[in-house]
């Protein structure tokens, strides 16, 4: 495969992976080191990306896999499995302050999931993907997505729930 046609190929969805790799990461240059390493290894393996069934769902398990490494090793014992920080220019000082506020806790109640939870929830609510596909990136079945995103939406529900209540849960 010749260097347009790899870019062809990686170009849609670079985008993707480096938003999976910042979910991960959270550092926008440990995310970007991330996708470029990622990218590099994909380049080395070009004469073999005929053979993938689906290279975006190679690529993505690549990122996921990559980032967790990175996240285990030694020299990141900085990193957290949080979401970077949000800006909005075109809103108000309130509307921003609001904005962090509900960041933070989001970013709270995420650190209690599960890491295969979360990452679940990242692929689904965030990027859009399939069941199929992300049983394809996880190596699961898609009962066993379809159950862990089931959990980790509840358990952001309830501790929303908790939250915004102060301790009082909704009677359904």
């Amino acid at each position: 495969m010749d260097a347009s046609a790899f870019l062809n190929t990686v170009l849609p969805f670079k985008d993707k992976m480096f938003r999976l790799a910042k979910r991960l990461l959270v550092s926008t240059e440990e995310a970007e080191d991330a996708t470029q390493e990622i990218l590099l290894k994909l380049w080395r393996s070009n004469d073999k990306m005929a053979s993938y069934k689906s290279v975006e769902a190679f690529a993505m398990t690549m990122t996921k896999n990559f980032c967790l490494d990175r996240l285990k090793s030694k020299q990141a014992g900085h990193l957290k499995l949080v979401h970077s920080n949000y800006q909005d220019e075109s809103v108000s000082l309130q509307r921003k302050i609001e904005n962090v506020d509900s960041l933070e806790w989001m970013q709270r109640i995420l650190k209690t999931l599960p890491e295969q939870q979360r990452i679940i929830l990242q692929l689904r609510d965030i990027e859009q993907y399939e069941f199929e596909e992300i049983a394809e990136m996880m190596d699961m079945n898609q009962s066993a997505i379809r159950t862990a995103l089931s959990r980790a939406r509840k358990a952001v529900r309830e501790s929303l729930i908790k939250t915004h209540n102060y301790g009082i849960q909704q009677q359904n």
